[in-house]
């Protein structure tokens, strides 16, 4: 699995204007399964997210955990994660796992992160959605297991 995460001061997802899910300060992820994930890699990967040392402490210096600041995660799926733009000009998504599979370890996800202690968030699996955020720092960092 892989995830791009973003430390935000805040993050909503819409969907047919509807606001689905939406957090103050915390992280949005942008998750995807990847052909032949399971759901060893969906622990693997919220236990690390949960664990991400990146929100700054009284000193100014990245070394703060989601749940030591008491934040939150708006988790969204992602499937473009699995892009292979190493030919041409069309990516190319074959290597993301089939819709289903996807889906139901989209879900495990996020419950594994809200297992870690941290209120979650979510859109809609497969759904035309709008994410909006307030980037901090900014900081993004790609994780993947």
């Amino acid at each position: 699995m892989r995830a791009l995460v973003q430390r935000v001061s805040e993050a909503a997802v819409r969907v047919e204007g509807a606001v689905l899910g939406e957090i103050g300060p915390g992280l949005l992820i942008l998750v995807c399964a990847m052909q032949g994930d399971t759901e060893a890699e969906a622990d693997k990967l919220a236990a690390k997210i949960a664990k991400l040392r990146i929100f700054t402490d009284a000193d100014g210096k990245m070394n703060r955990a989601l749940a030591e600041i008491g934040g939150g995660a708006l988790v969204v799926s992602q499937f473009t994660l699995a892009a292979d733009t190493s030919r041409g000009n069309r990516p190319g998504f074959s290597s993301a796992a089939p819709p289903g599979e996807g889906e139901r370890l989209y879900e495990y996800f996020a419950g594994r992160m809200a297992a870690q202690g941290v209120p979650v968030a979510t859109g809609r699996f497969g759904a035309d959605m709008k994410v909006s955020l307030v980037n901090d720092g900014p900081v993004t960092i790609w994780v993947e297991v």
